[in-house]
């Protein structure tokens, strides 16, 4: 399997999809919205992204299945299979604030193989492969070398339906405003990863997370030499709805502050 080859397609797909999700945007009324769950929307332009996203890639590779967010296929692959979210950071899209996403990862078996993630307003690509370095646009990326938690900057995000832990989740906000330089809230998980990924924050931390929205700028920060781990430091990340991802020389505090109030 080519596995930068197959990179290299993902790649080139995204960008034709991103530029349709452009062209619509400038057509879009944000009163045009389905709402999926408490504080949960989906335009018809995420739909269309994802229908474009999953033919495309069918044809890459026609023997993958798909776990996407819209539910476009329900194809289930016994090798490969895709995690995409079509439009990460819909809130984003619909108050016009440029910061949203598409995000690709193709796993095989149990393991990400490929991570591509499109900040489409920007043009930013951010993409790695199996064995391979990270890379923005074609330049290599890494993660910061920042080892003092106190000149850190880290990126979280809030949580929107689930609120059994919001308490805590308050209190371990508190504990960072103190111990960091600051703390940023973009509204796209895949945006804060390959941030990470490229050093422009030291660490993503949330709860409440779904698969596409974590799956393929995880793996682009474990290829620019980050860590990425579940709360109790294992590696359900993808499915278990907790992330902590970071420049690794933090991993290690961040993780306490956080075993703090997440026991």
């Amino acid at each position: 399997m080519n596995y930068q080859q197959l990179c290299d397609q993902v790649n080139e797909l995204s960008r034709s999809v991103g530029e349709r999700i452009q062209l619509e945007r400038k057509s879009f009324n944000p009163n045009d919205i389905e709402i999926k769950g408490l504080h949960d929307y989906v335009t018809h332009i995420d739909k269309l992204s994802e229908e474009l996203l999953v033919k495309g890639l069918s044809e890459i590779l026609p023997e993958a299945g798909f776990i996407a967010e819209e539910g476009t296929s329900t194809k289930f692959g016994e090798r490969f299979n895709w995690i995409i979210d079509p439009i990460d950071g819909t809130t984003n899209f619909i108050h016009g604030i440029p910061m949203y996403a598409i995000s690709i990862a193709l796993m095989e078996n149990k393991k990400i193989v490929i991570g591509m993630v499109l900040e489409v307003s920007s043009g930013e690509q951010f993409y790695a492969w199996k064995d391979s370095k990270a890379y923005l646009n074609g330049t290599e990326i890494n993660v910061s070398n920042q080892n003092n938690e106190h000149l850190s900057l880290l990126a979280t995000g809030f949580p929107y339906h689930d609120y059994d832990e919001v308490d805590e989740y308050l209190d371990l906000l508190k504990h960072f405003m103190k111990t960091t330089s600051g703390l940023r809230r973009l509204g796209s998980a895949a945006i804060d990863l390959v941030y990470v990924a490229c050093g422009r924050v030291e660490g993503f931390y949330e709860y409440g997370l779904n698969p596409w929205d974590v799956a393929g700028g995880a793996f682009i920060v474990q290829r620019a030499g980050g860590t990425v781990t579940d709360w109790k430091d294992g590696d359900d990340y993808i499915f278990g709805k907790q992330i902590l991802a970071d420049n690794s020389a933090l991993h290690k505090n961040y993780l306490e502050g956080i075993q703090q109030f997440f026991k």
